[in-house]
């Protein structure tokens, strides 16, 4: 039992939309705190974070293995879960997420009794939409729909879900919740400069930043590095169908996977995101588009 007058605020959510580099932080994160040789693979995260889609809370929250069809079940046994997952480390700890934060169906997805802050990863949605599509086992068209679409949910067989709704939406009720201590990683930052944009980051946990470590979490958790993870051991997070979780990890793929007409769709359902968080690639997909 959760003793109800205790503080819970403990989560440090990782969020993200699918394929916008969690799997990354989460690495990183692991290798850059964890001592030397103790940092998990990449089908062991959970010694080191743990995800809100956890079989085993939601089955200790129904007090039954959990499984059901209904959503108002699912959000009724979250907020159940998500406290146990707090109640579950005696400090802050990290946990995944790839729902939005709002409410919904008057239940708040990122409950803020059991949150002390958030990292929030972004990619631009132009290299998203073919990373998705494979990740939905999808053609482009499709993951596209679907990032346009406020009501595009994931799910576990159990029917844990993913409340993700639409890429902008996403975006936004992560970097404007009233009150939400935040930090805003960009994927394409992170390839960039990543030793700078971990820095940032560990200034924004309150940890100054050990130049040596980072150093070596950066160097372990290279693109290359996971994905001769994924091909030796396998991932257990790959969705079914999805030939690899790791495939290209780049920034720019937008340019030979899509075509005019979908980065034209693209720009349309999300420029005004953005402009906000993107004004480099406007011009760029601009031409691209007018080029069809």
């Amino acid at each position: 039992m959760i003793d109800p007058a205790q503080n819970l605020r403990r989560i440090i959510w990782l969020a993200s939309y699918p394929k916008s580099g969690n799997t990354w932080m989460r690495s990183l994160l692991a290798h850059y705190f964890m001592p030397p040789g103790q940092a998990p693979d990449i089908n062991n995260l959970r010694r080191f974070t743990t995800a809100d889609v956890r079989q085993d809370f939601f089955d200790a929250a129904a007090g039954r293995p959990f499984a059901s069809k209904s959503v108002a079940e699912w959000l009724q046994v979250r907020g159940r879960a998500v406290r146990l997952i707090a109640a579950s480390k005696p400090g802050t700890h990290f946990v995944k997420t790839h729902c939005q934060a709002v409410q919904y169906m008057g239940h708040h997805l990122i409950p803020p009794e059991v949150t002390a802050g958030a990292i929030y990863m972004m990619r631009n949605p132009f290299d998203l939409a073919p990373s998705f599509a494979r990740h939905q086992s999808a053609d482009i068209d499709t993951a596209i729909e679907r990032m346009m679409n406020p009501e595009t949910m994931m799910g576990t067989d159990t029917g844990i879900r993913d409340a993700m709704g639409r890429w902008d939406d996403h975006v936004r009720t992560w970097t404007a919740a009233p009150g939400l201590p935040r930090h805003v990683v960009r994927y394409e930052d992170l390839l960039d400069k990543p030793a700078r944009t971990m820095r940032r980051l560990l200034e924004f946990l309150s940890v100054k930043p050990d130049a040596a470590k980072l150093a070596r979490a950066i160097k372990a958790t290279t693109f290359e590095a996971m994905k001769k993870q994924e091909e030796r051991l396998g991932f257990q997070e790959r969705p079914a169908g999805m030939s690899a979780f790791f495939a290209k990890g780049q920034a720019g793929v937008w340019r030979e996977d899509l075509t005019p007409a979908q980065v034209a769709r693209i720009r349309e359902a999300f420029l005004p995101a953005l402009k906000e968080w993107y004004p480099e690639l406007l011009e760029e997909t601009a031409e691209f588009a007018a080029a069809g």
